[in-house]
């Protein structure tokens, strides 16, 4: 089937020839045989219901079974898929409600539907022998929204490879518009188009030529086929042309995240191929880089983080210099790997990363990503020789890596040479700070002694965690459990690190409370979330940032309902704290930070006994320094520093 484009904008145009001509996929010949409709509705006032039922019992008297069904009530992420082999139809009737937004019965419908359209795991065929057809209801007095949803479920279920059988209607509300005179009038024409196409299907149609025929392609049909091609290319080709000079800069940071995607589609398929291929493809290391990551290998990567910037130049240290004494001018950023399970709506890199459930790449080994990890990171130390403010004797420190925070983006976790990688940074007296999404549950069980071992935990029930953190795998939640049982089960230090996004998850104190009692952590670190910027992956504004004293807030509370913590530290500057374990409280004072030469002689003497003489969090703690506690008047700034206000300054991203 061709898709006909007169009905989508200049800049769904643009986009759909991009993927038209990155597609070699055969052409996909229509299913001729139907066992059923489904008709989806998204209705705010009731109108789209009623029309799904009319067509409900008209598709019935046809002979063939139909069925309506609530967009609230179908979850396309378990079921859409299973559509495309059931030989059934799908109708869709969706309205668009205020500011071209779809109704709330459809909300969660099209925000999944919009999502796999564009996201590599799904791939571009995931929808492949789904038929559909589309009909929005609107009002064209609304111009810069008519009938938005509609357009927007139509390109979606394209994109992602179903087949149109028919053009999408448009109801129009305003009846001084309305080419029929009321939106009732509108569908009535376009269903009797539909019912005769559905007709057509059930008894069969011709098939466009192959050129396998015994004219060996020279038919009429063959050449009226290629005829109507060229045509159509002609067409598209004009068409592109002339969106890419009035969209210019938006359609270039379009292409670039496709070209992403489609080099990871293609990257999927020589997997399943047998081929293994690097997880940075060029169109990755181009964005990554612009992004300020200095790549290794081909998967991962080192990237300086600006509170190294900040205490270079004595200007003070990040939260985790606060909580735990992190030299922040001596900590190394790197990750290796920068695939992740998850696709979270504040993630600092807006999705450009790859994303997969378990390593499908090549593998480089542990030695080699620290070597090249560290001279990157001392390479871009050295750019700060004699730069005004900084220290000199902070620079020469800074050379000398002492901490790695094993964050950055991805899931490090995921590497298969993981504590490999974390004995080498030990054996190198450099300490080892872990963060994983909690969705390895058995890698976190087999994960050697880390300094500091952290979970995230964005979210306290399975609908907020599906929301927030959009995971890969399907038992998500169950998954996410396990791996807080499974930090339960470490003797060293653990984190729960829990991000607070306004308005998504800040009301779920009682059910923080039992996750809480579920892996007993050392520490809990709550933090508000960064807004990174717009992005077409995430809706987070900064109406999503919390202020510090709505973290305070929150933080008082959740403290509250846990007998055996408190709140220790406060960092401002990172809108952070720290809630601790009252075994961290000796004598009346806290003992939040790390003495990491104890940590580095515990675990010397735990490799050389081949794990045989373990130790636990308390045997590597030291005392916190006044400053850094929650209520001290400094807030969490070391006084040896001096703390710098920049005057209209740009929301820093780049933080740890």
């Amino acid at each position: 089937m061709v898709l006909k484009k007169q009905n989508l904008s200049s800049e769904d145009v643009s986009f759909i020839s991009k993927v038209e001509r990155n597609s070699h996929q055969p052409h996909k010949e229509i299913e001729v045989h139907v066992s059923g409709v489904k008709i989806f509705y998204g209705s705010q006032t009731g109108t789209a219901k009623g029309f799904a039922q009319q067509l409900c019992q008209e598709v019935k008297a046809l002979g063939l079974p139909a069925e309506v069904i609530d967009m609230k009530d179908y979850d396309p992420d378990d079921q859409l898929a299973d559509e495309c082999v059931s030989k059934t139809v799908c109708v869709f009737l969706v309205a668009t409600y205020t500011d071209g937004r779809p109704t709330e019965n459809a909300e969660w419908f099209c925000k999944w539907l919009e999502e796999a359209s564009t996201d590599f795991r799904y791939g571009k065929t995931y929808l492949e022998g789904l038929r559909y057809a589309v009909f929005g209801l609107g009002d064209s007095v609304y111009v810069g929204h008519y009938n938005t949803v509609g357009k927007n479920v139509d390109k979606w279920l394209w994109m992602l490879s179903a087949v149109r059988i028919m053009t999408r209607g448009e109801g129009d509300c305003n009846v001084v518009k309305s080419r029929s005179g009321s939106v009732q009038a509108d569908f009535l024409s376009w269903k009797v188009r539909f019912l005769s196409r559905l007709q057509a299907l059930v008894k069969g149609e011709k098939k466009s030529c192959s050129g396998n025929c015994k004219t060996g392609g020279s038919c009429k049909n063959k050449k009226r086929d290629e005829e109507q091609q060229q045509e159509e290319e002609e067409e598209e080709e004009e068409e592109e042309e002339a969106s890419l000079q009035n969209h210019s800069s938006e359609v270039r940071t379009e292409f670039t995240v496709f070209r992403i995607r489609t080099e990871l589609f293609t990257l999927k398929r020589m997997e399943d191929e047998g081929e293994r291929r690097e997880m940075i493809t060029p169109a990755l290391r181009n964005a990554l880089t612009k992004q300020g990551y200095k790549l290794i290998g081909s998967h991962s990567g080192v990237k300086l983080c600006r509170w190294t910037k900040s205490m270079l130049r004595g200007r003070g240290g990040c939260y985790k210099h606060t909580f735990y004494g992190i030299e922040s001018h001596r900590c190394m950023e790197t990750t290796p790997s920068l695939a992740c399970a998850n696709k979270c709506v504040f993630c600092w890199r807006h999705h450009t990363n790859p994303v997969g459930t378990e390593w499908r790449w090549k593998m480089d080994p542990a030695h080699k990503i620290l070597e090249d990890a560290v001279e990157k990171h001392q390479g871009m130390i050295r750019q700060f020789r004699g730069v005004p403010g900084v220290k000199p004797e902070r620079y020469e420190e800074g050379l000398a890596v002492k901490h790695c925070a094993l964050s950055l983006v991805g899931e490090p976790i995921m590497y298969p040479e993981i504590n490999a990688f974390i004995r080498l940074l030990h054996q190198q007296h450099i300490s080892s700070f872990l963060v994983t999404n909690a969705q390895f549950p058995e890698e976190i069980r087999s994960l050697v002694p880390v300094t500091q071992l952290y979970v995230s935990v964005d979210a306290s029930t399975k609908d907020s965690l599906k929301k927030i953190d959009r995971p890969l795998f399907k038992d998500f939640w169950p998954r996410f459990l396990a791996s807080l049982r499974a930090l339960g089960e470490k003797r060293q230090r653990t984190v729960y690190r829990l991000t607070l996004v306004k308005a998504w998850n800040v009301e779920e104190m009682l059910a923080y409370s039992e996750l809480i009692a579920l892996g007993q952590p050392d520490f809990i670190e709550v933090k508000g979330v960064t807004y990174c910027g717009e992005s077409s992956a995430s809706t987070l504004t900064m109406a999503n940032v919390p202020w510090h004293q709505e973290v305070v807030a929150f933080v008082q509370q959740l403290a509250d309902m846990l007998p055996q913590y408190e709140i220790a530290c406060e960092h401002e500057h990172s809108n952070c704290l720290l809630i601790a374990h009252t075994k961290f409280k000796v004598e009346g004072e806290w003992w939040t930070w790390i003495d990491y030469q104890r940590f580095q002689e515990l675990v010397e003497a735990h490799e050389e006994s081949g794990g045989q003489r373990s130790f636990s969090a308390s045997d590597y703690m030291a005392k916190t320094p006044s400053w850094a506690l929650f209520g001290a008047r400094e807030q969490g700034f070391d006084p040896a520093d001096t703390r710098f206000q920049r005057r209209n300054k740009t929301k820093d991203i780049s933080g740890c």
